[in-house]
């Protein structure tokens, strides 16, 4: 079997085709359209004609996803994917096997079969990227809500004032883009300059201002995680994403959680964090369980 999985993020469409033993035979990236649906279904035809004997598609993609229908509720980054049966029009360009699944499920997936919650039958899984993905893995299994939006953490209220302002949203405040925008304001740097690689570098060479910009970040990253844990009581979280690849990240959050517990006059489960084992490649990882899932097993 040789599927086309793609990870279509908001600057770029990752694609590899793989096997059904998750190998990869060759792989590679190309921009994301941003012109609107159209380009992006030419776009992945184009990928598709490279290789017509392929056996299907797997994607990753962002939004509220009915994976059942092949149905984007909402398109998350991609806001022209709003509302639309995006497997319907695909197949039309694409005549196979068709599976679309939200990125941050996608990569709760690839955790759970053979990555950092596959030992633990409940795990949350918490993307960072341009916003936060989630998602919660409950018996094993994808847990996708009634409304196919269980675990989007991005609109999660952080400010008292109650209101889901954009500037209070657990996805605005704790994204990459605003840890970066924050780092460059307290510095006097443009923003233009500082990009999460830039960020980290000063982290390890212990610079005063990005150690406490990371402190901070970790600090509201770990009060969700908080909460979270609180209310699903998960047996481990694993956080993914590029900055994931830091372990002074993950040490931060741990090292606040444990701050959050230790001043808590309540008993309550305490989180178990740990990094993904996929990194940036969970979502084509994940993409292709899914697939093999709806269509396969």
């Amino acid at each position: 079997m040789k599927v086309l999985v793609l990870d279509i993020g908001g600057t770029f469409i990752k694609w590899a085709r793989m096997d059904e033993d998750m190998n990869i035979d060759v792989r590679g990236k190309v921009p994301t359209p941003q012109e609107g649906r159209e380009a992006l279904i030419e776009t992945i035809g184009s990928l598709y004609d490279e290789d017509t004997s392929i056996d299907g598609i797997a994607i990753s993609m962002p939004g509220i996803i009915d994976a059942e229908d092949g149905y984007v509720a909402m398109g998350g980054a991609l806001h022209y994917n709003d509302d639309f049966y995006l497997r319907h029009e695909l197949f039309k360009r694409c005549p196979v096997n068709i599976h679309i699944e939200n990125d941050a499920k996608c990569a709760a997936m690839a955790e759970a079969g053979a990555g950092a919650l596959m030992d633990t039958p409940d795990g949350f899984v918490l993307i960072f990227g341009t916003m936060i993905g989630g998602a919660f893995i409950k018996d094993h299994r994808l847990y996708r809500g009634r409304h196919f939006s269980a675990g989007e953490v991005s609109y999660i209220i952080t400010g008292r004032g109650g209101y889901p302002d954009a500037d209070v949203v657990f996805g605005n405040r704790c994204g990459v883009p605003n840890l970066c925008r924050t780092y460059a304001s307290r510095k006097g740097l443009p923003e233009s300059e500082v990009d999460g690689i830039r960020f980290f570098a000063d982290v390890n060479a212990d610079d005063e201002v990005a150690v406490e910009c990371l402190n901070q970040y970790a600090h509201e990253i770990a009060v969700q995680i908080f909460n979270i844990q609180t209310a699903l009581d998960p047996g481990r979280f694993a956080i993914g994403g590029g900055i994931s690849a830091q372990p002074v990240l993950i040490d931060a959050i741990r090292k606040q959680l444990k701050k959050l517990y230790s001043i808590c006059p309540y008993v309550v489960p305490e989180a178990e964090v740990v990094a993904c084992k996929f990194q940036n490649d969970a979502n084509l990882y994940g993409a292709l369980q899914c697939y093999l899932v709806d269509f396969v097993r």
